[in-house]
């Protein structure tokens, strides 16, 4: 559809709809131009609404916090929505569930879960993204995945039909499942352990943070791994074949890789997608030659 049919079509939705709307300092790496259409969802009503308006002619693009997102320079030729803070609530069932809007930070909802003192969570206070893009990639660190604390998930397809599938419907594996593409997660039901005491979750969760804060950079402009550990290759980390394989000090503009973690690709300040992009395809390449071993990205790419 042409922005101005768009336009005409979306008036209801007032201010909720921004046209050629700036994407740059909606994600992590501080990278991206503009979306043709952009809508901020305020509640599901509204939701379904704007997807049958739609009708499923646009692509749609979900964007949780954009940590993990490298976002084109050039207009995004389809719809960005963001979930409102109505996606954004938690509630404890019974003693150890917890329910979570798609849009909580997984920062959110491991704190949630530790002044209620539920164990089994403590993993998401060190990753930087929201429950439904964890849900989407099956985020995980130290060890645990977002699939070994999830029973089920409430999700709206395209044209705004809202389902609930149950965990053990979804084939997990590492860093993705089976999930419709076209599906946009609403909220999701998760299982813990309870615990003696927070503050025992609490000591859990600082121990962890302190691992990841001396191995990975933070406080700059990065979008966390770049790369998958491409673990059906081979048993090496993903950062031990980039270090055996490139020159570290390899830039692309003010796209460089960091020296802390080099899995961790940064913009120093004024980096492009095509720098930060082109770096991304140099180390895929360098590896390939150097190890055999094909890299898949872990980063969501927008184009």
């Amino acid at each position: 559809m042409k922005i101005n049919y768009l336009k005409e079509l979306l008036i209801d939705f007032g201010d909720d709809v921004k046209f050629e709307h700036d994407l740059k300092k909606k994600n992590w790496f501080n990278i991206g131009g503009k979306a043709k259409a952009f809508y901020k969802a305020n509640d599901l009503k509204n939701l379904i609404k704007f997807l049958k308006k739609i009708d499923n002619n646009e692509k749609i693009f979900i964007l949780g916090a954009g940590s993990n997102t490298l976002i084109t320079d050039n207009l995004f030729d389809g719809v960005v929505i963001k979930l409102s803070k109505n996606f954004n609530n938690m509630s404890l069932l019974g003693e150890n569930i917890i329910i979570a809007g798609s849009a909580v930070l997984d920062k959110s909802l491991s704190d949630f879960a530790m002044k209620n003192s539920l164990s089994g969570f403590e993993f998401l206070s060190c990753i930087p993204g929201t429950v439904g893009g964890g849900i989407k990639m099956n985020a995980g660190c130290f060890n645990k995945e977002f699939k070994d604390i999830l029973l089920s998930i409430q999700a709206i397809d395209k044209l705004g039909n809202v389902i609930t599938i149950p965990s053990k419907d979804i084939n997990f594996e590492y860093r993705k499942n089976n999930l419709n593409d076209d599906l946009i997660f609403l909220s999701a039901s998760l299982s813990g352990v309870k615990s003696t005491s927070s503050s025992k979750v609490k000591n859990e969760m600082d121990k962890l943070k302190r691992k990841k804060e001396e191995a990975q950079p933070s406080k700059i402009k990065t979008s966390g791994s770049t790369f998958k550990n491409p673990i059906s290759q081979t048993n090496k980390k993903v950062w031990e074949l980039i270090k055996e394989s490139v020159p570290l000090d390899k830039t692309f503009g003010d796209a460089y890789i960091s020296s802390k973690h080099c899995n961790f690709f940064v913009n120093k300040g004024n980096a492009t997608f095509n720098d930060m992009n082109n770096l991304i395809e140099f180390v895929s390449k360098k590896v390939l030659e150097k190890t055999g071993v094909s890299l898949e990205k872990e980063i969501k790419i927008l184009e």
